[in-house]
């Protein structure tokens, strides 16, 4: 009887697991935005925003496009981006042809690139001694939450449950163990006494410069197989 039921349980867990079957968003965008707080435990007055990145997507091929901070309306950098590697291009380019960058320029990893969004293969620092906190509702959307304490940073992070997975994530492994995607971090430095929100927004349209090199490389490429 013992055994019966041990093989049924086994049963149901492989049923959920195999039932958790992720989505692939094909087309869309997601910005990357921080909020720093200084003297955070005298008030939340002292700001500053950063729009870290703006990326666009179509399938596997990523445009990221990193703003100025002085003039965030203007484009510091741009990249092109393709499985875990990354093409710089001319800030001021509207016009490209993947499949040429790809033969005709040097790549480099995705991990080691400096400015824009962070793409990193490491684990949440302490993330074993995370701890589970209630489900919350955050700008309408109902996130799992967890925490981590340490001596010198207390941290929570938000994970809101869905099946569709994008082509960056800020922490890819807590989002197979939460299934859902990590879209905010909120960390607190003890010893600075500083606040820091991280924030993954997901948007359905491109923006206008990723629209042009997208539109200009589709039509292109279509000419050409004509």
């Amino acid at each position: 009887m013992k055994i019966t039921l041990t093989i049924l349980s086994f049963a149901i867990m492989l049923c959920f697991s195999s039932c958790h079957k992720e989505v692939k968003s094909e087309k869309g965008g997601i910005d990357i935005i921080s909020n720093v707080y200084f003297e955070a435990s005298r008030g939340l007055e002292r700001m500053q925003s950063f729009h870290i990145s703006k990326m666009s997507y179509s399938n596997d091929n990523m445009i990221e496009i990193v703003p100025d901070r002085n003039f965030p309306e203007m484009s510091k950098q741009i990249y092109f981006i393709k499985d875990s590697l990354c093409y710089p291009l001319d800030s001021e380019r509207k016009t490209a042809i993947f499949s040429e960058i790809v033969l005709k320029q040097k790549p480099i990893m995705v991990w080691k690139k400096k400015e824009g969004a962070v793409f990193s293969k490491e684990w949440i620092p302490n993330y074993r001694n995370r701890r589970k906190l209630p489900d919350t509702v955050l700008f309408g959307k109902q996130y799992k939450r967890f925490e981590i304490n340490s001596p010198w940073n207390y941290t929570r992070f938000y994970i809101y449950p869905t099946d569709t997975i994008l082509p960056y994530s800020l922490y890819r492994h807590a989002e197979k163990d939460y299934h859902g995607r990590l879209e905010r971090i909120d960390s607190y430095n003890k010893k600075n006494d500083i606040f820091v929100t991280l924030q993954l927004i997901p948007r359905k349209n491109w923006d206008d410069t990723a629209r042009e090199l997208f539109e200009f490389d589709y039509f292109v490429t279509r000419s050409k197989n004509e």
